[in-house]
């Protein structure tokens, strides 16, 4: 099992940068892949952007070029840093882990995101 616990989350102003941190309970490692999800209101959860154990990234189109995910592994923490925010990225972010590539995943508690003038 993981825990995993978010911080960074808030109201920014459009154009502004936040980042988010999602710290685990154990070596991050050998864990299979970590990433981040975002589900607006009244909309299904949708991805966001994934790193895997060996550093591969993936990313939604929406937020290719303006996120980028990374993971300090001395720290057991995966990072989303958002820059270019735009009030369609308002949503609550909820981090996750797989320890296998068929695992079930574990999730964060979520934390919300705001981007409003």
């Amino acid at each position: 099992q993981v825990q995993l616990v978010e911080s960074g989350g808030g109201l920014v102003q459009p154009g502004g940068s936040l980042r988010l941190s999602c710290a685990a309970s154990r070596s991050i490692f050998s864990i299979y892949d970590m990433g981040w999800y975002r589900q607006a209101p009244g909309k299904q959860r949708e991805l966001v952007a994934t790193i895997s154990h060996g550093g591969t990234t993936n990313y939604a189109d929406s937020v290719k070029g303006r996120f980028t995910i990374s993971r300090d592994n001395a720290e057991n923490t995966v990072y989303l840093q958002m820059n270019s925010l735009k009030p369609e990225d308002t949503a609550v972010y909820y981090c996750y882990s797989r320890l296998t590539a068929t695992g079930t995943p574990y999730w964060a508690k979520g934390t919300l995101v705001t981007v409003s003038s």
